[in-house]
C-alpha cells in the first residue's frame, strides 16, 4: 500500500472518513494490517475476499482455513475471526431481553445473528415460555456437512428438562441454500405430530442458510 497516498490508506480513511466509506477488500485489508514481501495487505485482502465469494462467504470460513489455505497466520486470522463474531453479537438481543416470538420473522431476526452462514450443519432448538419469549437457545448436534440427524427423543427430552412450553426448530445449510429437503419436512412433521401428544407446541422449524431462511410454518410445511 506504500503507493497510496497515506490518507487514502485503508485504516487512515477508516478513521477519517469512518467505516461505510470503505469497500470490503478495505475493510479486511485493516484486519490483515500490514502485507507480506509478496504482496500488501490491499491485494491479501481482495484475494482473501476472491476465494471466499465476498464478505457473506467469508463468514462461513474457520480459523484453519485462514491459517493453512490463506496463510494469514494465527494473529490475522484471529482478527478476522473476531471481528466476524463482533458484527454477529451487535444483530443480537441485549443481556436480559426476553424475546417474543411472534411469527417466523421474529425468529429468524433472532437466529440468523447467530447461526446464519455456518460452514457446519447445527440443529437446535429456542426454547419458548408461555408467551413466547425465549428463555434459552440450545444447539443439540453439530455436523460437518448435511449429515446431522435430529432426533425427535433429543428434542422433547430437552424441551422437557427446560420446561418449556412451546418449541421452535432450527437447522443450519451450510451450503447457503436453506430450501428444505424432503427430510427436513418429515421431521418436522414427526417432531409436531410428537409435540402434540407430549404438549409441547412445535411452532416453526427454521431452515438457516447464507443469513437468508425458510419457515416450514411459512411455507406451509409444518
Amino acid at each position: 500500500m506504500k503507493r497510496l497516498l497515506p490518507g487514502d490508506r485503508p485504516r487512515e480513511k477508516l478513521l477519517r472518513l469512518g467505516a461505510s466509506a470503505l469497500g470490503d477488500n478495505e475493510l479486511v485489508a485493516v484486519l490483515v494490517g500490514v502485507g507480506t514481501p509478496r504482496a500488501d495487505a490491499l491485494t491479501i485482502a481482495a484475494d482473501l475476499l476472491a476465494s471466499c465469494g465476498g464478505v457473506h462467504g467469508l463468514a462461513r470460513v474457520d480459523g484453519e482455513r485462514l491459517r493453512c489455505e490463506h496463510r494469514l497466520g494465527a494473529a490475522r486470522a484471529a482478527r478476522i475471526l473476531a471481528a466476524i463474531e463482533l458484527g454477529r453479537r451487535t444483530f443480537a438481543a441485549p443481556p436480559g431481553v426476553r424475546v417474543q416470538i411472534r411469527g417466523p420473522q421474529d425468529a429468524a431476526a433472532y437466529l440468523l445473528p447467530r447461526f446464519g452462514s455456518s460452514d457446519v450443519e447445527r440443529c437446535g432448538l429456542l426454547l419458548l415460555d408461555a408467551k413466547h419469549r425465549v428463555f434459552r437457545t440450545c444447539v443439540l448436534t453439530v455436523g460437518t456437512g448435511n449429515a446431522s440427524i435430529l432426533e425427535p427423543r433429543d428434542v422433547f427430552r430437552e424441551a422437557a428438562r427446560s420446561s418449556a412450553t412451546a418449541i421452535v426448530v432450527f437447522h443450519t445449510h451450510p451450503s447457503g441454500d436453506p430450501t428444505p429437503s424432503a427430510d427436513d419436512v418429515a421431521l418436522t412433521r414427526r417432531l409436531r405430530a410428537a409435540g402434540e401428544l407430549i404438549g409441547i407446541d412445535v411452532v416453526d422449524h427454521l431452515v438457516l442458510g447464507d443469513m437468508t431462511y425458510v419457515s416450514l410454518k411459512e411455507s406451509r410445511r409444518l
